[in-house]
């Protein structure tokens, strides 16, 4: 699986809020990190699976649309960085979070991906959850 079909299936998966899909792009060690946000990092595809489920089988956010703004790929042919909006609805609220993913990909699979999102952005979408 190259790189554009990593991160195609990795919208996907957001888009289908589906945590199965997301974890069978990453490798059984895959490490998928959040710089920001206060969330713990999941290590390896079972927990990455079960992480996402937990955040999102409950959630009553629905994922409209993601936009990629952009595909930069770096000097290390492993590594690319994807600028992304995502476009959310909870209840009649929508929200756009802006985001960055990091990921490195081996032999089709991500090993590590460092996911920046807005983090404003997500305090308005648990905000909206809440009422």
């Amino acid at each position: 699986m190259s790189i554009e079909d990593v991160v195609t299936g990795f919208h996907a998966a957001m888009l289908h809020k589906s945590a199965d899909e997301l974890a069978d792009l990453y490798a059984a060690d895959g490490l998928h990190e959040f710089p920001f946000g206060g969330l713990a990092p999941y290590q390896g595809r079972e927990e990455i699976r079960a992480g996402y489920h937990a955040m999102w089988d409950p959630s009553p956010m629905r994922v409209r649309e993601i936009r990629r703004v952009a595909l930069h790929r770096t000097a290390d042919p492993e590594v690319v960085v994807v600028e992304q909006d995502v476009l959310v609805e909870v209840g009649e609220h929508p929200v756009t979070v802006p985001g960055l993913l990091v990921l490195r990909v081996r032999n089709g699979q991500i090993i590590h991906t460092r996911d920046y999102m807005d983090t404003s952005a997500i305090a308005r979408v648990r905000t909206a959850a809440s009422r």
